[in-house]
């Protein structure tokens, strides 16, 4: 089970073989790497799973390797052109994961590199990619630049950046996937613990930037602005780069509607506001200075609930989202212009 979907394994992956599971999207919701909120935000499994799965058939018709085999309509793989009602069970290959391991308050990632020596494939990258058309308020880059973590020249950028400044080209960047919670690292950080050559990291980057036209083409369609997002890529058995997981939905992406987030990000500045959004960086900070990984066994607090009126406007989003993204009208909500008014007055009546 994983934060927000569960994963179904029908045949399990070998050494040398694809194997076949099942995501099954839930309502679940999950911010600032804790895992499982304590409420749900109805039907978002279901528009998270038609619009991964509209991505991922796009991004196949454009020569892009994925994982991804079909949704499941009453026990059949069907398209998305095929679907009647929203579904939210989707197959895909899958590949073999290996975690690094935790020593002595560092992570080991000497597997990836026997991988390599051993021209194996078929598993999982220990990495997100990222990538950042723009830099809307609420973006990590400004934390990370006010604490010292990167530098304006580690972006490429000649000048400090501005909230909701629009770049000249894209920026790209990676995390780590397979920690506790994920942490950037550098381009070189990232070859050395994945165990990729410097074609397969140039081809990494060459995907990103596919991905990255298609989303925002698709988010368009929706009067959205793509302002980043994230993919995540494994290597098959012949250790060719194919995208895994889902992409281009609400929560891989963060969409913008007239200044307004159209994303998990709602769910992230209501979050911020509560002590326990203080709580948690306390707890992430003291991990960290005693070299643990178990960081939430150190959080004061356990989140609040979302706001109810709040919750009822993500879910809409979600789905108007799916509805106007991909074409096919598969719910029955409002448009999104109108749940984006809606989502404003609501702002406009929390701050007095």
């Amino acid at each position: 089970m994983g934060s927000v979907k569960d994963l179904e394994v029908i045949k399990p992956p070998t050494k040398d073989k694809v194997g076949v599971a099942r995501f099954h999207f839930s309502d679940r919701y999950s911010v600032f790497d804790w895992g499982k909120m304590p409420d749900l935000i109805e039907n978002k499994g279901k528009a998270l799973c038609i619009m991964g799965a509209y991505c991922f058939e796009t991004l196949g018709k454009r020569g892009i390797k994925t994982h991804y085999r079909g949704l499941v309509a009453n026990e059949k793989l069907v398209t998305t052109k095929e679907l009647e009602e929203p579904v939210g069970v989707m197959e895909i290959g899958l590949v073999r994961v290996f975690k690094p391991e935790f020593r002595g308050g560092a992570y080991d990632y000497d597997i990836f590199a026997k991988l390599a020596e051993n021209d194996e494939g078929n598993f999982l990258l220990p990495l997100e990619v990222i990538y950042r058309n723009s830099l809307p308020p609420g973006s990590s880059i400004f934390r990370r630049l006010k604490k010292g973590d990167i530098t304006c020249q580690d972006l490429g950028l000649d000048h400090s950046p501005k909230p909701g400044g629009k770049l000249k080209k894209p920026i790209f960047e990676v995390s780590t996937k397979l920690e506790e919670r994920d942490r950037y690292i550098t381009w070189l950080e990232a070859q050395r613990i994945s165990g990729l050559t410097d074609d397969e990291i140039a081809e990494v980057k060459e995907i990103l930037l596919h991905a990255n036209n298609l989303i925002t083409e698709i988010a368009a369609r929706a009067n959205l602005k793509n302002e980043d997002g994230k993919i995540e890529l494994a290597l098959d058995p012949d250790r060719r780069l194919m995208v895994v997981d889902v992409i281009g939905t609400l929560d891989e992406c963060r969409f913008t509607s007239k200044g307004l987030h159209v994303s998990k990000e709602i769910a992230r500045q209501f979050y911020k506001k509560t002590k326990w959004s203080q709580d948690v960086e306390e707890a992430k900070g003291e991990a960290d200075a005693k070299g643990i990984k178990d960081w939430k066994g150190l959080c004061r607090s356990q989140p609040p609930k979302l706001d109810f009126e709040l919750r009822g406007i993500i879910s809409n989003m979600y789905m108007a989202a799916a509805n106007e993204c991909t074409g096919l009208n598969l719910f029955d909500v409002p448009n999104l212009g109108e749940v984006v008014e809606e989502y404003e007055s609501y702002l406009k009546k929390i701050s007095g």
